[in-house]
């Protein structure tokens, strides 16, 4: 006994592997069972192997044998199902033939039981058959999880399809019924209806409304289920609709439909406020479950916006096109300029490539944002993305930071850590604000790029690391190397392909498209309409300098959206964020054009940032986020001479 004790645990091993191997490898349910039913008639030397469903009539799901028992031993079932986890039952005929039951799923809908039979059936086997009872459970949990998922998935891509059929509709009432007819298709329901809370008649109003000559059809808002998700706010399902009290038979006598089962959600509007409800009715097999109340939902929330405002049809479709890209993990860029173009352009012909790539430009223009956009247009996107801060890490941990330690390597390290290079192995390490990393991480850094491969903190080995490197700095690295503050190896091995990101205020024509962008997410987040920006507060926002570049933006876009009072963006509602004495101060004729105005404000600006600066063109350069070099070269576009004792002031200053 002793002995065989170890083999069945390594049989129940073996069985549970099988199980798991199989649920990777099956596409669904029946393929699942297909394949481990028939292992289970050759590990358990048995003749017929079956899993039955109780509905509440034992029902056969799934078979592998010769000769199934006949009839089934249901007393045998029904008492391996009244003793649940705790294991299953036996059962011998004289004749020879021996039958074990085991309970896999013990609630409706789903209760079920494996049933194994043959003539040389070992009852000593229940325990190890008990266990391969729960691997086959788990198993098919794993494909029902997978389903599920890939069914999200699917639903989520059908309805961003969906939603370009509805860019040529400009109507509500064709609007409503395109939406319907998709939820119609995409749930797999007999009809589906949008129903409208009209509140000074007391009304429902439903469209479409099959079965109504009109196609719309006209309730009292005080009954019925819809009625009831109106006044909670809270998605109701009903699987039989004659169990219901709330159910309201009247609309069924009216169309001469028949309804068996229905789904309800609440029309929600900008400000969360309830203004109608979306109805799906008679699932086509079966009940409706969790996923198709998710799945409406997210279509309600479509409906919504379209009956709110069909004129913000564009932003709508807008917002999609960002929840689709977000989908499939990539990044945009959003702008109209021409080096923003020129960008983009680049981009697509380096994502596929696994050259270094140095990101320059001031702080808050979008480093990050186009290294994300190198890595996920890329053959790497689906391995991981790790940024690092190097500014962040102090020099003693930078090592361990990058690439990681061993247990007791020193005296935090209580365990073993992988570093940033192990973490992104495959993928895209950015490394930001490179320019701050020291003299001894550069060491470092230079010799990880050269060899690939690194050395854990306490550690021995090495390792080989596969990684796309970018770095990205707001430093002008080319005079950091002349002043023996970076290192020129270095230098040359990560800066490969350079990409330079100018600031948003020399890209005027790219404020607005980007603030549009900004505020279409924001608004989708405050679960309100997206809004518009005046004429003024466009202008408004032409002529700021934006020192914190798109980041500045960005978040100005994010506390409009949720504190804004109307469904427009004026002027004042800028004014409490944008910080004092940013105003311009130059005349603008009243005719002048966005572009001339905008020219104008740069030019006084840049000529008061330089007397604050008293003539150093380097701070002058700092107090506008540019660099020095950068600040020449904006002058230059703008037709500003530069100052005679510009030199001067920076060398009274200590600068070069």
């Amino acid at each position: 006994m002793l002995a065989e004790a170890p083999a069945d645990a390594a049989r129940a091993v073996g069985v549970l592997e099988r199980c798991f191997q199989a649920a990777s490898e099956s596409v669904d349910d029946s393929s699942l069972l297909e394949c481990l039913l028939a292992d289970l008639v050759m590990e358990f030397s048995a003749q017929w192997a079956g899993v039955l469903l109780r509905t509440p009539e034992w029902e056969l799901r799934a078979a592998h044998g010769r000769q199934r028992p006949d009839p089934w031993p249901v007393e045998l079932l029904e008492e391996a199902m009244d003793q649940g986890a705790a294991g299953g039952t036996t059962i011998s005929d004289p004749a020879g033939w021996t039958a074990a039951v085991v309970p896999l799923e013990e609630t409706a809908p789903s209760a079920s039981v494996l049933l194994i039979a043959g003539s040389s059936l070992d009852l000593a086997q229940l325990p190890l058959l008990a266990a391969a009872g729960r691997g086959l459970s788990a198993a098919r949990r794993i494909v029902d999880r997978a389903q599920r998922n890939l069914t999200r998935v699917q639903r989520l891509s059908s309805t961003l399809e969906s939603s370009a059929k509805f860019a040529g509709i400009h109507e509500v009432v064709p609007l409503l019924e395109l939406i319907a007819a998709e939820a119609t298709r995409l749930l797999g329901c007999d009809r589906a209806s949008i129903f409208i809370h009209d509140r000074e008649r007391h009304e429902l109003v439903a469209c479409p409304a099959l079965g109504v000559e009109s196609g719309i059809l006209r309730i009292p808002d005080n009954v019925g289920i819809v009625g009831d998700v109106i006044r909670n706010g809270h998605p109701v399902q009903v699987d039989d609709v004659g169990s219901d009290d709330r159910f309201n038979p009247e609309v069924d006598r009216e169309t001469g439909y028949t309804t068996r089962n229905l789904l309800c959600v609440p029309l929600r509007d900008g400000q969360g406020e309830v203004m109608g409800a979306f109805e799906l009715i008679n699932r086509l097999d079966g009940a409706f479950d969790e996923d198709d109340r998710e799945a409406l939902e997210h279509m309600a929330g479509q409906a919504a916006v379209a009956l709110a405002n069909t004129q913000q049809h564009q932003r709508l479709l807008r917002s999609r096109e960002q929840l689709a890209e977000q989908v499939t993990r990539g990044v945009r860029i959003i702008g109209e300029s021409a080096s923003i173009t020129a960008l983009r352009d680049t981009i697509d012909r380096l994502a596929g490539t696994d050259l270094p790539v140095l990101v320059l430009g001031p702080s808050g223009t979008g480093k990050e944002v186009v290294s994300q956009s190198l890595h996920f247009q890329g053959a790497r996107s689906e391995h991981p993305f790790v940024a690092v801060n190097c500014a962040a890490i102090s020099e003693t941990l930078l090592e361990s930071e990058l690439f990681g330690h061993e247990k007791g390597a020193f005296t935090d390290a209580v365990d073993t850590r992988k570093g940033k290079f192990e973490l992104a192995d495959g993928g895209t390490l950015f490394l930001d604000e490179i320019g701050d990393m020291s003299p001894g991480g550069q060491a470092k850094l230079l010799r990880v790029l050269e060899e690939k491969v690194i050395t854990r903190v306490g550690g021995s080995e090495t390792i080989p690391i596969n990684v796309r490197v970018i770095a990205a700095t707001n430093q002008d690295l080319g005079e950091a190397v002349g002043d023996k503050r970076f290192r020129e190896d270095l230098y040359y091995r990560l800066s490969v392909v350079t990409l330079e990101l100018p600031p948003l205020a020399e890209r005027p024509e790219d404020i607005l498209p980007l603030a549009e962008y900004f505020l279409a997410g924001f608004c989708g987040e405050a679960s309100r309409l997206p809004l518009e920006l005046s004429g003024e507060s466009q202008q408004r926002l032409l002529t700021h300098a934006w020192p914190g570049n798109v980041r500045e933006l960005r978040n100005l876009m994010e506390r409009v959206a949720f504190l804004c009072p109307g469904e427009r963006i004026e002027i004042d509602d800028l004014a409490f964020i944008l910080a004092p004495g940013r105003e311009p101060t130059v005349e603008m004729p009243q005719d002048a054009g966005l572009a001339e105005a905008t020219r104008r404000f740069q030019q006084d600006h840049i000529r008061r940032s330089i007397q604050l600066a008293g003539g150093n063109m380097t701070e002058a350069a700092g107090l506008l986020g540019l660099h020095r070099s950068n600040l020449y070269r904006k002058m230059g576009q703008l037709g500003m001479g530069e100052p005679a004792d510009d030199q001067q002031g920076d060398e009274e200053n200590g600068s070069s």
